[in-house]
């Protein structure tokens, strides 16, 4: 088993066991794979949530950029509630999880077609 599918399993882990969600290993695999060389880097792999800048990249870089969604209020509404899925004391709060929270929380699974 190469890094990226250790990494996978993890990610598909914290989606069960943190934010009680039922993975849907394929679309998981698209989006960590979209992610590119950011997952292997401990820093870029996990969203700040504490840090508006932060939030603001995720909002700008993949809901507009990415998903192709217009900027509006619930662009942030929609990954604060992705924070709170995955638990505010969680300290690792990984890109790729956030990710596929927010492309199935916007129903934009075709992106990753």
């Amino acid at each position: 088993m190469g890094k990226r599918d250790e990494l996978i399993a993890k990610y598909a882990d914290d989606l069960k066991s943190k934010c009680g969600m039922d993975p849907d290993m394929d679309l998981l695999t698209k989006v960590t794979i979209g992610c590119g060389p950011a997952i292997y880097d401990a820093d870029a792999s996990t969203v700040a949530a504490s840090q508006e800048g932060e939030l603001e990249t995720v909002k700008n870089n993949f809901l507009i950029k990415k998903l192709g969604l217009s900027d509006g209020p619930e662009l942030m509404e929609a990954i604060n509630k992705a924070m709170e899925t995955y638990g505010m004391s969680e300290r690792n709060k990984y890109r790729a999880v956030v990710y596929y929270m927010l492309t199935k929380h916007f129903g934009k699974e075709s992106v990753y077609g």
